[in-house]
């Protein structure tokens, strides 16, 4: 997975616009996406999202991870199981990397 790139330096104005900030619990994550929270650890678990953690140990999930967790929900919810659903999940994000990478335009030698 693409890793998060929160800065803890950002101002706080800045962190409602960052879409990297881990600003929701772990309680509150699986509320908005309609699931438990060990659904969330399993994420954790298989590699698929690494939240943040409060000075406390609680899991804090950023709106990029809500969203990859959500399509995870959604491939769950269609019957793949969740390391199925993990790993296509990633190979859709190596997939849009490599387009991106493609649409760029290439230095010459």
């Amino acid at each position: 997975m693409i890793p998060d790139q929160y800065d803890p330096a950002t101002p706080a104005a800045d962190k409602f616009d960052d879409e990297n900030y881990p600003g929701y619990t772990m309680g509150r994550a699986a509320e908005m996406l309609g699931t438990t929270q060990n659904f969330l650890r399993s994420l954790d678990e298989a590699g698929l999202i690494t939240p943040q953690r409060s000075t406390g140990g609680h899991r804090r999930y950023s709106r990029h991870q809500l969203r990859i967790a959500a399509r995870a929900r959604q491939l769950v919810d269609e019957g793949m199981v969740i390391d199925a659903a993990c790993r296509i999940i990633s190979l859709e994000d190596q997939l849009h990397e490599a387009q991106r990478r493609n649409a760029s335009p290439q230095l010459a030698d």
